[in-house]
């Protein structure tokens, strides 16, 4: 597997903090994201959340990315009451 890593930023202003994941794995997830997401319906966030770590082995678990997502505009929040929804908008 490469060292290339991904840079997991967070959209909150005033937040400055990074984690660096390997690359592999954020693909990994992000397409589990995509998948679970691409028909443009909002889902509520933990259960994308929960979705995505029952296709997860041990070590391939990890921080979902999904606030990267939402810096790079991949996903949205859909401002509703209630739990937090994403849902997909590229």
């Amino acid at each position: 597997m490469s060292d290339d890593r991904v840079a997991c930023r967070t959209p909150a202003e005033g937040r400055d903090g990074v984690t660096n994941i390997p690359a592999w794995k954020f693909d990994l997830i992000r397409g589990h994201i995509v998948d679970i997401l691409s028909d443009g319906t909002p889902q509520v966030y933990n259960d994308v959340r929960d979705a995505v770590g029952t296709r997860l082995s041990a070590d391939e678990a990890g921080a979902p990315g999904k606030l990267e997502l939402e810096v790079r505009g991949e996903i949205e929040r859909v401002k509703a009451s209630g739990p937090q929804q994403i849902r997909w908008v590229t």
